[in-house]
C-alpha cells in the first residue's frame, strides 16, 4: 500500500470522527485508530512493520483495570468438574439458602459428575453469606461454590 494512500484513509479518518478503520488489500493489512483529541493516530501494518506514530507520541498501553476485592469469609470450593445442584431432585427444596447457619458436615449441594450424584458436606461452622453458582451450571475443580463466615 502507497503512501499517498495512507494519508487519503488518514483524512478520511480525522474528517468522518470515525475512531477506527481497517484496510485489507491481498496480504497487507492497515488499521488506524484514532485517539482522544489531542491524541495521535496509530498506523498498524501487518506485513512485518513496526506501529507509527502519526501526529502526537501515543500512549503505548492503559493501565489495567482493578481486580475485584477478594470476597470475605471462608470459601468452599468444588473439589470436582461437574454439574452444581442446589437441591437433592427437582422441585425439592434447596439444601441451603444465604443466611442461613451450617455446620460442618452438613450437605450443602449434589455435584453430579459421570453420572453419579455427590453430595459436598461443608467444611466449615458459620453462616452462608453467597452461593457463587446457579442451580443447573457446569463448575470446575476448585471454583468457589459458597461464602461462609
Amino acid at each position: 500500500m502507497d503512501l499517498r494512500k495512507l494519508k487519503k484513509l488518514i483524512d478520511l479518518v480525522q474528517e468522518s470522527g470515525i475512531g477506527e478503520i481497517e484496510i485489507t488489500e491481498g496480504e497487507e493489512k492497515v488499521r488506524i485508530s484514532r485517539q482522544a483529541p489531542g491524541g495521535a493516530q496509530v498506523l498498524m501494518a501487518a506485513s512485518g512493520m513496526q506501529p507509527m506514530a502519526y501526529g502526537a507520541p501515543a500512549p503505548m498501553a492503559e493501565a489495567a483495570p482493578a481486580a475485584p476485592p477478594e470476597p470475605k469469609g471462608h470459601q468452599l470450593k468444588s473439589p470436582m468438574v461437574g454439574t452444581f445442584y442446589r437441591a437433592p431432585s427437582p422441585g425439592a427444596p434447596s439444601f441451603i439458602e444465604v443466611g442461613q447457619s451450617v455446620t460442618k458436615g452438613q450437605t450443602l449441594c449434589i455435584i453430579e459428575a459421570m453420572k453419579l450424584l455427590n453430595e459436598i458436606e461443608s467444611d466449615a461452622t458459620g453462616t452462608v453469606t453467597a452461593i457463587l453458582v446457579e442451580n443447573g451450571q457446569p463448575v470446575e475443580y476448585g471454583q468457589p461454590l459458597f461464602l461462609i463466615e
